[in-house]
């Protein structure tokens, strides 16, 4: 069986979730390995609309293991009221079918303070919801991790030390600080309710890929937000490239055979932050509102441009992708005509073809377009890829000539149903 890493290859929201639920009736494992509860996933599937922030979005299918990596940073809270909303609806019966790694580290209400009381300061344009706090304690080495909300003790002493601290960085901005036993108190009562999940995830993976099991990993975000490789400082606090998979799951790089980058067919990114493609115009508020372009875990309305290749080519360099996914095709049904950017003019009067390593250039660069016919046929009902139009596989195609990889399969709407499949990324089933 084939390993196989899904990644968003541009600012997050392509649609991974979707790519995910569809591949994973080929898999027998998901597993999240980066990023919180910042993260949104959203499935729809027989009309119903699930959106996933912490849980893999591989639990919709019963009987398929899921697994929350040691590299995600975990929200109690919040992973608790999505297994609640699971299980109302009839998923996640048997909590075998979650491990929760004991070794990811917790967000915790302090990580939120300091979060939200930042962006204040400071838009950088994160959720708040704590995420870039946590690792910083995690790379600080004074992280509270999942094990040790079994451990009432331990966390106690642990809580002491932190607490202080991060009382007086809540002050400094303005927050309201935090008292130490309701804080413990919160903290090992989800601990308890989080206690038949939790497990060695590393361990777990390990004995499913011994037994030849295929492994779908589920990224979080996109590549133009990893922390080293992503538009910096406007970024998320995690590596999100495909590399991370194995180190956020506890697996060697030998597990990865297929790494899938997801796009949907133009741009969009939310919150600050360059971004070369985007129309403040007419035509970028028909894509975002045809597209429904706002924020499964915000509801911020994403910012919305024309397709960049220069986007999709540096994330299959620093990704290595396989293959593409092409999310939202349908979104550029009735466009007389749809532009790609292949180059980018920058200030000093040089055009580029490669994504600049200055992210700062970025801020001025005017994106160099191609047009590209476009085409008048609602793609929701097609299942074939020979059934496209002639102008949507010309665009499909151009887009894989541009990037060089090849696109393997193409969503034309929000249902699981709606995805044209031309290549299975699990080799051998």
């Amino acid at each position: 069986m084939s390993n196989v890493v899904i990644v968003g290859a541009q600012w997050g929201d392509e649609g991974k979730g979707k790519v995910v639920d569809l591949f994973t009736s080929w898999a027998d494992v998901v597993v999240r390995y980066q990023g919180g509860a910042n993260a949104g996933h959203t499935l729809v599937v027989g009309g119903v609309k699930t959106v996933l922030h912490l849980v893999p979005s591989g639990v919709l299918h019963p009987g398929k293991k899921c697994i929350i990596g040691n590299g995600v940073v975990v929200d109690p809270e919040a992973l608790m009221d999505e297994i609640d909303v699971l299980k109302s609806r009839g998923l996640l019966s048997d909590p075998t079918q979650l491990v929760v790694s004991e070794n990811a580290h917790v967000i915790l209400p302090y990580h939120k303070r300091i979060d939200a009381g930042r962006e204040k300061k400071e838009a950088i344009g994160t959720t708040g919801r704590g995420i870039g706090p946590c690792y910083e304690d995690k790379v600080a080495r004074r992280g509270i991790r999942v094990r040790d909300l079994g451990k009432p003790e331990s966390l106690r002493t642990k809580l002491t030390a932190r607490l202080d601290e991060a009382n007086a960085q809540i002050a400094s901005l303005g927050g309201e600080k935090l008292e130490l036993k309701p804080l413990l108190d919160w903290a090992l009562q989800l601990g308890r309710r989080m206690q038949p999940y939790v497990g060695d995830g590393s361990e777990t993976l390990s004995h499913e890929v011994a037994r030849g099991r295929a492994v779908l990993f589920e990224g979080a975000q996109g590549t133009l937000l990893d922390i080293d490789h992503g538009t910096y400082p406007y970024v998320t606090s995690s590596n999100t490239v495909a590399g991370n998979a194995v180190v956020g799951a506890g697996l060697g790089p030998t597990a990865i055979d297929e790494v899938i980058g997801i796009t949907k067919a133009y741009t969009t990114r939310v919150g600050n932050g360059p971004l070369p493609t985007e129309l403040n115009d007419a035509t970028g508020e028909k894509l975002r509102t045809v597209g429904a372009e706002f924020g499964a875990t915000t509801g911020r309305p994403r910012r919305c441009g024309w397709l960049d290749a220069l986007v999709l080519r540096y994330a299959a360099r620093v990704n290595g992708l396989s293959g593409l996914a092409i999310t939202k095709l349908d979104v550029l049904t009735g466009f007389d005509t749809i532009l790609v950017a292949v180059a980018y003019k920058l200030p000093d009067g040089k055009t580029v073809s490669e994504f600049p390593s200055d992210p700062e250039l970025l801020n001025d660069a005017q994106p160099v377009y191609e047009e590209l016919p476009g085409w008048k046929e609602p793609l929701g009902d097609l299942r074939e890829y020979s059934e496209l139009p002639a102008n949507a596989q010309r665009y499909v195609e151009r887009v894989e000539q541009l990037v060089g990889v090849e696109t393997i399969a193409v969503s034309v709407g929000a249902e699981r149903a709606q995805t044209i499949v031309r290549k299975n990324p699990f080799r051998h089933v």
